[in-house]
């Protein structure tokens, strides 16, 4: 992914909500979201997968474990041999071990600069760490976001989207019978916002001052149609009046070509997390 915004714990009947986009070249073969094994034994993973390096963007496992990475913008400093970051997400989602030491062993691969959010809901723990990062962080809770630089780093569209989170559910509060459709569709409208920051406001990461402008918003196309948002995930957790337990929607929508929405996957996880979960 390379745009995400998170809201931990701020609303009771919504305790977790997940709005995120992956931006790639369009050419880069992958399959969408579905169930799939990254190991040898019988445990898998709710993703999608990228053909390319194997990886994936975004997942989650049944035994309550979350991740998300984004790649750190520094074209100067990439190294085209390094390995692919996708492969640290099914890494953790297959693992039972802690952050510590999953990060310990990781932070020494010699990947390009990425940002990981990883969460393991049996031990109630959200995590954000990177490559470019002397040290990881727990995540409080709140509103998080992570685009292309380092966490809660103050970009245009990384403002304008936790100002969506937010929005939508200031609206389910305001709105005791809010569906979570409604607030998926709320979610995927600030997603599919194509307007691009002043030049005043762009950050300077790199790369041409055309390109940041390109970069700048939260849907991408460039001119050719070569790079873009490939498709937008949002994941909404409701906790259920009758019995307290969760269940989980995980929402993809993809986008063909020319940047128009071409079909959704919507997966419901119930129970997720379970009672076991915290």
């Amino acid at each position: 992914m390379c745009l995400i915004a998170l809201a931990l714990r701020q609303h009771p009947r919504f305790p977790l909500v997940i709005a995120a986009n992956r931006d790639e070249f369009i050419a880069r073969p992958a399959l969408p979201l579905q169930w799939w094994s990254p190991t040898d034994d019988d445990r898998t993973i709710l993703a999608g997968r990228d053909l390319e390096s194997g990886g994936t963007w975004l997942g989650l496992s049944r035994a309550g474990r979350l991740a998300v990475i984004t790649n750190v913008r520094e074209p100067h400093r990439t190294d085209p041999s390094a390995t692919s970051r996708g492969h640290l997400v099914p890494q953790w989602l297959s693992t039972d071990e802690s952050f510590d030491s999953f990060w310990q062993r990781s932070s020494t691969s010699r990947h390009n600069g990425f940002n990981l959010i990883a969460a393991d809901l049996r031990r109630g723990e959200w995590h954000w760490a990177s490559n470019r990062s002397a040290t990881s962080q727990a995540l409080s809770d709140g509103y998080h976001t992570v685009s292309n630089a380092l966490l809660d780093t103050a970009w245009p569209k990384t403002v304008a989207l936790k100002q969506a989170l937010r929005a939508a559910l200031d609206d389910a509060w305001s709105a005791p019978g809010a569906t979570v459709a409604a607030v998926a569709e709320q979610l995927f409208s600030a997603l599919s916002d194509r307007k691009r920051a002043p030049d005043r406001s762009l950050p300077s990461t790199g790369v041409s001052l055309e390109l940041e402008r390109v970069l700048s918003s939260a849907f991408i196309r460039n001119e050719d149609d070569s790079y873009g948002t490939r498709c937008s995930t949002v994941i909404v957790t409701e906790r259920l009046a009758e019995s307290g337990s969760c269940v989980t929607h995980v929402i993809e929508r993809s986008f063909g070509r020319s940047g128009h929405p071409s079909f959704d996957r919507h997966e419901v996880i119930d129970p997720w997390p379970d009672a076991a979960q915290k």
